[in-house]
Protein backbone atom coordinates (compact mmCIF):
# COMPACT_ATOMS: atom_id res chain seq x y z
CA UNK A 1 0.00 0.00 0.00
CA UNK A 2 1.45 3.34 -1.02
CA UNK A 3 2.05 6.16 1.37
CA UNK A 4 -0.86 8.20 0.00
CA UNK A 5 -3.25 5.25 0.25
CA UNK A 6 -2.15 4.49 3.80
CA UNK A 7 -2.78 8.09 4.79
CA UNK A 8 -6.27 7.96 3.26
CA UNK A 9 -7.18 4.66 4.92
CA UNK A 10 -6.22 6.06 8.33
CA UNK A 11 -8.53 9.04 8.01
CA UNK A 12 -11.36 8.98 10.52
CA UNK A 13 -13.39 11.73 8.89
CA UNK A 14 -17.14 11.59 9.44
CA UNK A 15 -19.24 12.59 6.46
CA UNK A 16 -22.56 14.22 7.22
CA UNK A 17 -24.99 16.61 5.57
CA UNK A 18 -25.30 20.13 6.98
CA UNK A 19 -28.30 18.86 8.97
CA UNK A 20 -26.16 16.13 10.52
CA UNK A 21 -27.43 13.11 8.59
CA UNK A 22 -24.66 10.51 8.07
CA UNK A 23 -23.57 10.00 4.45
CA UNK A 24 -22.28 6.60 3.33
CA UNK A 25 -19.41 6.15 0.87
CA UNK A 26 -21.79 4.63 -1.68
CA UNK A 27 -25.48 3.73 -1.89
CA UNK A 28 -26.96 0.62 -3.43
CA UNK A 29 -30.27 -1.18 -3.72
CA UNK A 30 -29.63 -2.48 -0.21
CA UNK A 31 -30.24 1.04 1.12
CA UNK A 32 -33.76 1.00 -0.33
CA UNK A 33 -35.14 -2.10 1.38
CA UNK A 34 -38.89 -1.89 1.99
CA UNK A 35 -39.16 1.02 -0.43
CA UNK A 36 -41.81 0.78 -3.14
CA UNK A 37 -40.70 3.23 -5.82
CA UNK A 38 -43.96 3.25 -7.75
CA UNK A 39 -45.99 3.88 -4.58
CA UNK A 40 -43.64 6.06 -2.53
CA UNK A 41 -42.32 8.21 -5.39
CA UNK A 42 -44.55 7.67 -8.41
CA UNK A 43 -44.42 9.68 -11.62
CA UNK A 44 -44.18 13.45 -12.13
CA UNK A 45 -47.55 15.12 -11.76
CA UNK A 46 -48.99 12.25 -9.74
CA UNK A 47 -49.48 11.63 -6.01
CA UNK A 48 -47.38 11.85 -3.86
CA UNK A 49 -45.67 14.36 -6.19
CA UNK A 50 -42.10 13.58 -5.12
CA UNK A 51 -40.93 14.02 -8.72
CA UNK A 52 -42.77 17.29 -9.31
CA UNK A 53 -46.32 18.60 -9.48
CA UNK A 54 -46.53 18.76 -13.29
CA UNK A 55 -46.00 15.86 -15.71
CA UNK A 56 -43.72 17.91 -17.97
CA UNK A 57 -42.30 20.37 -15.40
CA UNK A 58 -39.83 22.75 -17.13
CA UNK A 59 -40.31 21.14 -20.53
CA UNK A 60 -43.70 22.85 -20.47
CA UNK A 61 -42.82 26.05 -18.62
CA UNK A 62 -39.64 27.42 -17.05
CA UNK A 63 -39.85 28.45 -13.40
CA UNK A 64 -40.79 32.06 -12.63
CA UNK A 65 -37.67 34.19 -12.14
CA UNK A 66 -37.94 36.83 -9.43
CA UNK A 67 -35.50 39.16 -7.73
CA UNK A 68 -36.32 41.15 -4.60
CA UNK A 69 -37.00 44.84 -5.17
CA UNK A 70 -37.36 47.40 -2.41
CA UNK A 71 -35.25 50.36 -1.28
CA UNK A 72 -35.28 54.13 -1.04
CA UNK A 73 -38.55 55.88 -1.84
CA UNK A 74 -41.28 53.93 -3.69
CA UNK A 75 -40.41 55.56 -7.02
CA UNK A 76 -36.87 54.14 -6.82
CA UNK A 77 -38.24 50.66 -6.27
CA UNK A 78 -40.50 51.14 -9.31
CA UNK A 79 -37.43 51.89 -11.42
CA UNK A 80 -35.71 48.74 -10.15
CA UNK A 81 -38.80 46.68 -11.07
CA UNK A 82 -38.81 48.18 -14.57
CA UNK A 83 -35.07 47.58 -14.95
CA UNK A 84 -35.35 43.93 -13.95
CA UNK A 85 -38.33 43.42 -16.24
CA UNK A 86 -36.28 44.77 -19.14
CA UNK A 87 -33.53 42.29 -18.22
CA UNK A 88 -35.91 39.33 -18.40
CA UNK A 89 -37.37 39.00 -14.89
CA UNK A 90 -40.71 37.26 -15.29
CA UNK A 91 -42.42 38.53 -12.10
CA UNK A 92 -41.53 41.02 -9.35
CA UNK A 93 -41.08 40.35 -5.64
CA UNK A 94 -41.46 43.37 -3.35
CA UNK A 95 -39.99 43.95 0.10
CA UNK A 96 -40.84 46.81 2.48
CA UNK A 97 -38.66 48.53 5.05
CA UNK A 98 -38.56 47.65 8.75
CA UNK A 99 -40.76 50.52 10.02
CA UNK A 100 -43.50 49.51 7.56
CA UNK A 101 -43.33 45.89 8.65
CA UNK A 102 -43.46 46.99 12.29
CA UNK A 103 -46.60 48.98 11.51
CA UNK A 104 -45.04 52.42 12.03
CA UNK A 105 -45.23 55.46 9.77
CA UNK A 106 -41.99 56.97 8.47
CA UNK A 107 -42.19 59.90 10.88
CA UNK A 108 -42.61 57.72 13.97
CA UNK A 109 -39.66 57.88 16.40
CA UNK A 110 -39.16 54.11 15.97
CA UNK A 111 -38.58 54.67 12.23
CA UNK A 112 -35.69 57.10 12.60
CA UNK A 113 -32.70 56.01 10.53
CA UNK A 114 -34.45 52.96 9.06
CA UNK A 115 -36.70 54.46 6.39
CA UNK A 116 -36.04 52.89 2.98
CA UNK A 117 -32.95 51.02 4.20
CA UNK A 118 -33.88 47.34 3.87
CA UNK A 119 -36.93 47.75 1.70
CA UNK A 120 -39.27 50.44 0.47
CA UNK A 121 -41.41 52.53 2.84
CA UNK A 122 -45.19 52.21 2.50
CA UNK A 123 -47.03 54.74 4.64
CA UNK A 124 -50.24 55.11 2.66
CA UNK A 125 -51.90 53.82 -0.50
CA UNK A 126 -50.15 56.62 -2.40
CA UNK A 127 -46.80 54.92 -1.85
CA UNK A 128 -47.90 51.60 -3.35
CA UNK A 129 -49.61 53.47 -6.18
CA UNK A 130 -46.33 55.24 -6.95
CA UNK A 131 -44.34 52.00 -6.68
CA UNK A 132 -46.65 50.12 -9.07
CA UNK A 133 -47.24 52.93 -11.54
CA UNK A 134 -47.01 51.37 -14.99
CA UNK A 135 -46.44 47.92 -13.47
CA UNK A 136 -49.02 45.28 -14.45
CA UNK A 137 -50.88 43.83 -11.49
CA UNK A 138 -49.90 40.31 -12.52
CA UNK A 139 -48.16 37.75 -10.37
CA UNK A 140 -46.64 40.23 -7.90
CA UNK A 141 -45.21 38.60 -4.79
CA UNK A 142 -45.50 40.76 -1.68
CA UNK A 143 -42.91 39.57 0.83
CA UNK A 144 -44.99 40.79 3.74
CA UNK A 145 -46.57 39.07 6.73
CA UNK A 146 -47.02 41.47 9.65
CA UNK A 147 -49.21 43.90 7.69
CA UNK A 148 -50.40 41.51 4.98
CA UNK A 149 -54.02 42.54 5.49
CA UNK A 150 -53.08 46.16 4.71
CA UNK A 151 -50.95 45.27 1.69
CA UNK A 152 -53.71 43.09 0.23
CA UNK A 153 -56.21 45.89 0.83
CA UNK A 154 -53.95 48.36 -0.99
CA UNK A 155 -53.65 45.99 -3.95
CA UNK A 156 -57.46 45.71 -4.10
CA UNK A 157 -57.76 49.50 -3.95
CA UNK A 158 -55.30 49.96 -6.82
CA UNK A 159 -57.07 47.32 -8.91
CA UNK A 160 -60.38 49.08 -8.31
CA UNK A 161 -58.88 52.39 -9.42
CA UNK A 162 -57.52 50.79 -12.59
CA UNK A 163 -60.79 49.02 -13.31
CA UNK A 164 -59.21 45.59 -12.93
CA UNK A 165 -61.67 43.04 -11.46
CA UNK A 166 -60.07 41.60 -8.34
CA UNK A 167 -61.43 38.16 -9.27
CA UNK A 168 -58.85 38.16 -12.09
CA UNK A 169 -55.86 39.12 -9.96
CA UNK A 170 -53.01 36.62 -9.68
CA UNK A 171 -50.14 36.96 -7.25
CA UNK A 172 -49.15 36.21 -3.67
CA UNK A 173 -49.05 37.95 -0.32
CA UNK A 174 -46.77 36.13 2.12
CA UNK A 175 -49.14 36.48 5.11
CA UNK A 176 -47.18 33.91 7.14
CA UNK A 177 -46.97 35.34 10.64
CA UNK A 178 -45.89 32.22 12.52
CA UNK A 179 -42.40 32.24 11.02
CA UNK A 180 -41.96 35.79 12.30
CA UNK A 181 -42.33 34.66 15.94
CA UNK A 182 -39.81 31.87 15.43
CA UNK A 183 -37.29 33.68 13.26
CA UNK A 184 -36.75 37.37 12.49
CA UNK A 185 -39.12 38.71 15.21
CA UNK A 186 -41.09 40.93 12.82
CA UNK A 187 -44.43 40.61 14.58
CA UNK A 188 -46.80 43.06 16.23
CA UNK A 189 -49.77 41.29 17.81
CA UNK A 190 -50.05 38.15 19.99
CA UNK A 191 -50.09 34.90 17.97
CA UNK A 192 -53.80 34.11 18.45
CA UNK A 193 -54.87 37.52 17.11
CA UNK A 194 -52.36 37.32 14.29
CA UNK A 195 -53.77 33.93 13.29
CA UNK A 196 -57.21 35.51 13.06
CA UNK A 197 -55.87 38.15 10.64
CA UNK A 198 -54.12 35.49 8.53
CA UNK A 199 -57.34 33.49 8.35
CA UNK A 200 -59.38 36.59 7.45
CA UNK A 201 -57.06 37.21 4.49
CA UNK A 202 -57.36 33.59 3.33
CA UNK A 203 -61.16 33.66 3.66
CA UNK A 204 -61.44 36.95 1.75
CA UNK A 205 -59.31 35.63 -1.10
CA UNK A 206 -61.28 32.38 -1.27
CA UNK A 207 -64.50 34.38 -1.61
CA UNK A 208 -63.39 37.38 -3.68
CA UNK A 209 -59.98 36.64 -5.28
CA UNK A 210 -60.04 33.00 -6.39
CA UNK A 211 -56.85 33.23 -8.48
CA UNK A 212 -54.77 34.93 -5.79
CA UNK A 213 -52.50 33.07 -3.34
CA UNK A 214 -53.42 34.39 0.14
CA UNK A 215 -50.42 32.90 1.93
CA UNK A 216 -46.90 31.69 1.22
CA UNK A 217 -45.90 29.49 4.15
CA UNK A 218 -42.32 30.53 4.49
CA UNK A 219 -39.73 28.96 6.74
CA UNK A 220 -36.82 30.40 4.78
CA UNK A 221 -36.54 33.07 7.48
CA UNK A 222 -36.13 30.32 10.06
CA UNK A 223 -33.37 28.85 7.90
CA UNK A 224 -31.71 32.24 7.73
CA UNK A 225 -31.98 32.50 11.51
CA UNK A 226 -30.07 29.23 11.95
CA UNK A 227 -32.44 26.29 11.37
CA UNK A 228 -31.09 23.34 9.39
CA UNK A 229 -32.90 21.71 6.46
CA UNK A 230 -34.69 19.15 8.63
CA UNK A 231 -35.88 21.80 11.09
CA UNK A 232 -36.97 24.02 8.22
CA UNK A 233 -39.21 21.26 6.87
CA UNK A 234 -40.50 20.20 10.28
CA UNK A 235 -41.43 23.72 11.37
CA UNK A 236 -42.87 24.53 7.93
CA UNK A 237 -45.16 21.49 8.11
CA UNK A 238 -46.22 22.33 11.67
CA UNK A 239 -47.01 25.91 10.62
CA UNK A 240 -48.93 24.64 7.60
CA UNK A 241 -51.03 22.38 9.83
CA UNK A 242 -51.80 25.32 12.13
CA UNK A 243 -53.05 27.42 9.20
CA UNK A 244 -55.11 24.55 7.86
CA UNK A 245 -56.73 23.98 11.24
CA UNK A 246 -57.43 27.69 11.70
CA UNK A 247 -59.18 27.86 8.32
CA UNK A 248 -61.19 24.71 9.03
CA UNK A 249 -62.23 26.13 12.42
CA UNK A 250 -63.41 29.23 10.55
CA UNK A 251 -65.71 27.03 8.47
CA UNK A 252 -63.67 26.65 5.30
CA UNK A 253 -63.40 23.34 3.47
CA UNK A 254 -59.80 22.20 2.86
CA UNK A 255 -60.46 21.80 -0.85
CA UNK A 256 -61.72 25.39 -1.02
CA UNK A 257 -58.45 26.92 0.20
CA UNK A 258 -55.65 24.32 0.10
CA UNK A 259 -55.10 24.71 -3.68
CA UNK A 260 -54.42 28.42 -3.09
CA UNK A 261 -51.72 27.87 -0.47
CA UNK A 262 -48.11 28.19 -1.55
CA UNK A 263 -44.83 27.76 0.29
CA UNK A 264 -41.45 29.47 0.37
CA UNK A 265 -38.19 27.65 1.13
CA UNK A 266 -34.58 28.65 1.50
CA UNK A 267 -31.85 26.88 -0.43
CA UNK A 268 -28.40 26.45 1.07
CA UNK A 269 -25.25 24.91 -0.32
CA UNK A 270 -25.45 21.26 0.74
CA UNK A 271 -26.50 20.44 -2.80
CA UNK A 272 -28.00 16.97 -2.51
CA UNK A 273 -29.61 17.66 0.86
CA UNK A 274 -31.44 20.64 -0.61
CA UNK A 275 -32.66 18.66 -3.65
CA UNK A 276 -33.85 15.88 -1.34
CA UNK A 277 -35.50 18.43 0.97
CA UNK A 278 -37.70 19.79 -1.80
CA UNK A 279 -38.68 16.30 -2.94
CA UNK A 280 -39.49 15.32 0.67
CA UNK A 281 -41.56 18.50 1.16
CA UNK A 282 -43.88 17.57 -1.69
CA UNK A 283 -44.51 14.12 -0.26
CA UNK A 284 -45.04 15.49 3.25
CA UNK A 285 -47.58 17.98 1.92
CA UNK A 286 -49.43 15.46 -0.24
CA UNK A 287 -49.70 12.88 2.53
CA UNK A 288 -50.70 15.42 5.19
CA UNK A 289 -53.38 17.02 3.03
CA UNK A 290 -54.81 13.64 2.07
CA UNK A 291 -54.46 11.63 5.26
CA UNK A 292 -54.80 14.27 7.97
CA UNK A 293 -57.23 16.72 6.39
CA UNK A 294 -59.09 14.49 3.97
CA UNK A 295 -58.46 16.69 0.94
CA UNK A 296 -59.92 15.24 -2.27
CA UNK A 297 -59.09 17.87 -4.88
CA UNK A 298 -55.87 16.77 -6.66
CA UNK A 299 -54.73 20.41 -6.61
CA UNK A 300 -54.91 20.38 -2.81
CA UNK A 301 -52.27 17.65 -2.76
CA UNK A 302 -49.78 19.38 -5.09
CA UNK A 303 -47.31 21.62 -3.25
CA UNK A 304 -46.38 24.83 -5.08
CA UNK A 305 -43.29 26.56 -3.73
CA UNK A 306 -40.86 29.42 -4.25
CA UNK A 307 -37.13 29.18 -3.50
CA UNK A 308 -34.88 31.95 -2.23
CA UNK A 309 -31.17 31.15 -2.28
CA UNK A 310 -29.43 31.62 1.03
CA UNK A 311 -28.60 35.08 2.30
CA UNK A 312 -26.95 33.81 5.47
CA UNK A 313 -24.55 31.68 3.39
CA UNK A 314 -23.22 34.78 1.62
CA UNK A 315 -19.85 36.01 2.78
CA UNK A 316 -18.59 39.58 2.92
CA UNK A 317 -15.08 38.21 2.40
CA UNK A 318 -14.29 37.62 -1.28
CA UNK A 319 -17.93 38.43 -2.21
CA UNK A 320 -17.53 37.36 -5.84
CA UNK A 321 -17.36 33.78 -4.53
CA UNK A 322 -21.05 34.21 -3.74
CA UNK A 323 -21.83 33.99 -7.46
CA UNK A 324 -20.69 30.36 -7.41
CA UNK A 325 -22.62 29.67 -4.22
CA UNK A 326 -25.78 31.16 -5.71
CA UNK A 327 -25.38 29.20 -8.94
CA UNK A 328 -25.24 25.88 -7.09
CA UNK A 329 -28.22 26.83 -4.93
CA UNK A 330 -30.35 27.79 -7.95
CA UNK A 331 -29.39 24.51 -9.60
CA UNK A 332 -30.50 22.62 -6.48
CA UNK A 333 -33.80 24.50 -6.56
CA UNK A 334 -34.29 23.58 -10.21
CA UNK A 335 -33.41 19.92 -9.71
CA UNK A 336 -35.73 19.99 -6.69
CA UNK A 337 -38.64 21.19 -8.84
CA UNK A 338 -39.34 24.77 -7.66
CA UNK A 339 -42.09 26.83 -9.29
CA UNK A 340 -40.27 30.15 -8.83
CA UNK A 341 -36.78 31.18 -7.71
CA UNK A 342 -35.05 34.32 -6.43
CA UNK A 343 -31.26 34.37 -6.27
CA UNK A 344 -29.65 36.37 -3.45
CA UNK A 345 -27.13 38.71 -5.07
CA UNK A 346 -23.41 38.38 -4.40
CA UNK A 347 -23.22 41.77 -2.66
CA UNK A 348 -26.24 41.43 -0.37
CA UNK A 349 -24.01 40.89 2.63
CA UNK A 350 -22.69 44.40 2.07
CA UNK A 351 -25.88 46.31 1.27
CA UNK A 352 -28.68 46.80 -1.25
CA UNK A 353 -27.72 44.97 -4.48
CA UNK A 354 -26.37 47.09 -7.31
CA UNK A 355 -27.80 46.91 -10.83
CA UNK A 356 -24.75 44.90 -11.88
CA UNK A 357 -25.28 42.30 -9.16
CA UNK A 358 -29.03 41.90 -9.77
CA UNK A 359 -28.39 41.37 -13.49
CA UNK A 360 -25.69 38.82 -12.66
CA UNK A 361 -28.19 36.99 -10.44
CA UNK A 362 -30.86 37.04 -13.13
CA UNK A 363 -28.42 35.93 -15.84
CA UNK A 364 -27.37 33.02 -13.61
CA UNK A 365 -30.96 31.79 -13.58
CA UNK A 366 -31.31 32.31 -17.33
CA UNK A 367 -28.11 30.41 -18.12
CA UNK A 368 -29.25 27.47 -16.02
CA UNK A 369 -32.67 27.58 -17.68
CA UNK A 370 -31.56 27.80 -21.28
CA UNK A 371 -27.97 26.65 -21.69
CA UNK A 372 -27.06 23.58 -19.63
CA UNK A 373 -29.82 21.08 -20.42
CA UNK A 374 -31.04 20.43 -16.87
CA UNK A 375 -34.60 21.38 -17.86
CA UNK A 376 -34.82 18.78 -20.62
CA UNK A 377 -35.98 15.95 -18.37
CA UNK A 378 -38.13 15.88 -15.24
CA UNK A 379 -36.46 15.12 -11.90
CA UNK A 380 -33.19 13.88 -13.42
CA UNK A 381 -31.87 12.83 -10.00
CA UNK A 382 -34.90 10.67 -9.30
CA UNK A 383 -34.01 7.01 -8.88
CA UNK A 384 -30.56 7.76 -7.47
CA UNK A 385 -30.11 5.46 -4.49
CA UNK A 386 -28.47 8.31 -2.57
CA UNK A 387 -31.10 10.95 -3.41
CA UNK A 388 -34.05 8.66 -2.72
CA UNK A 389 -32.51 7.46 0.55
CA UNK A 390 -31.78 11.04 1.61
CA UNK A 391 -35.31 12.14 0.66
CA UNK A 392 -36.73 9.41 2.89
CA UNK A 393 -34.49 10.23 5.83
CA UNK A 394 -35.17 13.98 5.67
CA UNK A 395 -38.92 13.36 5.60
CA UNK A 396 -38.68 10.93 8.50
CA UNK A 397 -36.64 13.31 10.67
CA UNK A 398 -38.78 16.34 9.78
CA UNK A 399 -41.97 14.50 10.69
CA UNK A 400 -40.49 13.79 14.13
CA UNK A 401 -40.55 17.54 14.73
CA UNK A 402 -44.18 17.65 13.57
CA UNK A 403 -45.07 14.91 16.04
CA UNK A 404 -43.31 16.70 18.92
CA UNK A 405 -45.10 19.94 18.10
CA UNK A 406 -48.43 18.12 17.84
CA UNK A 407 -47.85 16.81 21.37
CA UNK A 408 -47.38 20.40 22.56
CA UNK A 409 -50.74 21.42 21.13
CA UNK A 410 -49.57 22.68 17.75
CA UNK A 411 -47.29 25.35 16.28
CA UNK A 412 -48.84 28.31 18.11
CA UNK A 413 -48.28 26.66 21.49
CA UNK A 414 -44.76 25.61 20.47
CA UNK A 415 -44.02 29.26 19.66
CA UNK A 416 -45.53 30.52 22.92
CA UNK A 417 -43.39 28.14 24.99
CA UNK A 418 -40.27 29.00 22.98
CA UNK A 419 -39.61 25.49 21.68
CA UNK A 420 -39.05 26.40 18.02
CA UNK A 421 -36.94 29.43 18.90
CA UNK A 422 -34.74 27.39 21.24
CA UNK A 423 -34.21 24.64 18.65
CA UNK A 424 -33.10 27.21 16.07
CA UNK A 425 -30.76 28.94 18.51
CA UNK A 426 -29.21 25.60 19.50
CA UNK A 427 -28.57 24.72 15.85
CA UNK A 428 -27.15 28.18 15.15
CA UNK A 429 -24.71 27.82 18.07
CA UNK A 430 -23.58 24.36 16.94
CA UNK A 431 -23.04 25.51 13.35
CA UNK A 432 -21.06 28.58 14.40
CA UNK A 433 -18.94 26.47 16.74
CA UNK A 434 -18.12 24.10 13.86
CA UNK A 435 -17.06 27.06 11.71
CA UNK A 436 -14.97 28.59 14.49
CA UNK A 437 -13.18 25.27 15.04
CA UNK A 438 -12.59 24.82 11.32
CA UNK A 439 -14.66 21.63 11.26
CA UNK A 440 -16.90 23.22 8.65
CA UNK A 441 -14.98 25.00 5.91
CA UNK A 442 -16.21 28.33 4.53
CA UNK A 443 -13.98 29.37 1.64
CA UNK A 444 -12.55 32.83 2.20
CA UNK A 445 -13.66 32.90 5.84
CA UNK A 446 -11.82 30.13 7.70
CA UNK A 447 -9.90 28.64 4.76
CA UNK A 448 -8.17 30.25 1.75
CA UNK A 449 -8.38 33.73 3.20
CA UNK A 450 -6.66 36.53 1.31
CA UNK A 451 -5.87 40.13 2.03
CA UNK A 452 -8.43 41.93 -0.09
CA UNK A 453 -7.09 44.97 -1.90
CA UNK A 454 -10.25 46.32 -3.56
CA UNK A 455 -13.78 46.63 -2.29
CA UNK A 456 -16.89 45.71 -4.24
CA UNK A 457 -19.02 48.69 -5.23
CA UNK A 458 -21.68 49.28 -2.57
CA UNK A 459 -25.10 50.65 -3.43
CA UNK A 460 -25.77 53.90 -1.58
CA UNK A 461 -29.21 54.99 -0.36
CA UNK A 462 -29.78 58.73 -0.66
CA UNK A 463 -29.56 60.61 2.64
CA UNK A 464 -32.76 62.45 1.64
CA UNK A 465 -34.97 59.35 1.58
CA UNK A 466 -36.31 59.76 5.11
CA UNK A 467 -36.83 63.50 4.73
CA UNK A 468 -38.63 63.10 1.39
CA UNK A 469 -40.84 60.30 2.69
CA UNK A 470 -41.87 62.32 5.74
CA UNK A 471 -42.76 65.30 3.55
CA UNK A 472 -44.84 63.08 1.27
CA UNK A 473 -46.71 61.61 4.24
CA UNK A 474 -47.43 65.07 5.65
CA UNK A 475 -48.76 66.17 2.25
CA UNK A 476 -51.15 63.21 2.15
CA UNK A 477 -52.39 64.04 5.65
CA UNK A 478 -53.18 67.60 4.61
CA UNK A 479 -55.01 66.59 1.44
CA UNK A 480 -57.07 63.58 2.57
CA UNK A 481 -60.57 63.63 4.07
CA UNK A 482 -60.05 63.20 7.81
CA UNK A 483 -63.73 62.48 8.40
CA UNK A 484 -63.56 59.52 5.99
CA UNK A 485 -60.35 58.32 7.64
CA UNK A 486 -61.84 58.39 11.14
CA UNK A 487 -64.99 56.62 9.97
CA UNK A 488 -62.96 53.85 8.35
CA UNK A 489 -60.75 53.43 11.43
CA UNK A 490 -63.87 53.11 13.60
CA UNK A 491 -65.08 50.33 11.30
CA UNK A 492 -61.77 48.51 11.76
CA UNK A 493 -62.07 48.92 15.52
CA UNK A 494 -65.64 47.61 15.59
CA UNK A 495 -64.71 44.63 13.39
CA UNK A 496 -61.64 43.80 15.48
CA UNK A 497 -63.75 43.85 18.64
CA UNK A 498 -66.25 41.51 16.96
CA UNK A 499 -65.68 38.52 14.72
CA UNK A 500 -66.14 39.96 11.23
CA UNK A 501 -63.55 39.84 8.46
CA UNK A 502 -60.96 42.62 8.80
CA UNK A 503 -60.20 42.90 5.09
CA UNK A 504 -63.27 44.91 3.90
CA UNK A 505 -62.94 47.73 6.50
CA UNK A 506 -59.18 47.83 5.87
CA UNK A 507 -59.86 48.31 2.14
CA UNK A 508 -62.09 51.28 3.01
CA UNK A 509 -59.39 52.69 5.29
CA UNK A 510 -56.58 52.53 2.73
CA UNK A 511 -58.87 54.02 0.07
CA UNK A 512 -59.35 56.98 2.43
CA UNK A 513 -55.52 57.16 2.70
CA UNK A 514 -55.36 56.14 6.34
CA UNK A 515 -51.73 55.33 7.08
CA UNK A 516 -50.22 51.99 7.98
CA UNK A 517 -49.37 53.37 11.42
CA UNK A 518 -52.94 54.54 12.07
CA UNK A 519 -54.45 51.19 11.10
CA UNK A 520 -51.92 49.24 13.17
CA UNK A 521 -52.41 51.55 16.15
CA UNK A 522 -56.12 50.70 16.17
CA UNK A 523 -55.33 46.99 16.08
CA UNK A 524 -52.61 47.39 18.72
CA UNK A 525 -55.19 49.06 20.95
CA UNK A 526 -57.61 46.11 20.54
CA UNK A 527 -55.25 43.14 20.29
CA UNK A 528 -52.27 44.38 22.27
CA UNK A 529 -48.65 43.63 21.39
CA UNK A 530 -46.55 40.52 21.96
CA UNK A 531 -43.28 39.88 23.72
CA UNK A 532 -41.50 36.64 22.88
CA UNK A 533 -40.82 34.21 25.73
CA UNK A 534 -37.35 34.50 27.23
CA UNK A 535 -34.96 32.15 25.45
CA UNK A 536 -32.74 30.37 27.94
Amino acid sequence: MGKGSRKFSERKAEFRTLSGLPVNRTYTQEDMKGFDYSKDVGSPGEYPHVRGIHPTMYRGRIWTMRQLSGFGVPEETKERIRFLTEQGQTAPSLIFDAPTRWGYDSDHPMAKGAVGRVGAPIDTLKDLEDMLEGVPLEDIHFTESTIAVIVLSMLVAIADKRGVPIKTLKGTVQNDILKEYSGPSMYIFPPDHSMRIVTDVIRFCCEEMPLFNPISISCTTLREAGANAIQELGFWMAHSIAYMESCIDAGLDPDDFAPKLTSFFGCHHDFFEEVAKFRAARRMWAKTMKERFGARNPKSLALKFHVQTSGSALTTQQPLNNITRGTLEVLAGVLGGAQSIALSCYDEGLGIPTEESVVTALRTQQIIAYECGVTNTVDPLGGSYFVENLTNRIEEEAMKYVERIDEMGGAVEAIKNGFIQKEINRQLYEDQEAIDKGERIIVGVNRYEVEESSAVEIFEISSDVEKNQKEKLESIRRERNDVAVEKALREIRDTAEGNGNLVPPTIDAVKAYASVGQICDVLRDIFGTYKSPRLL
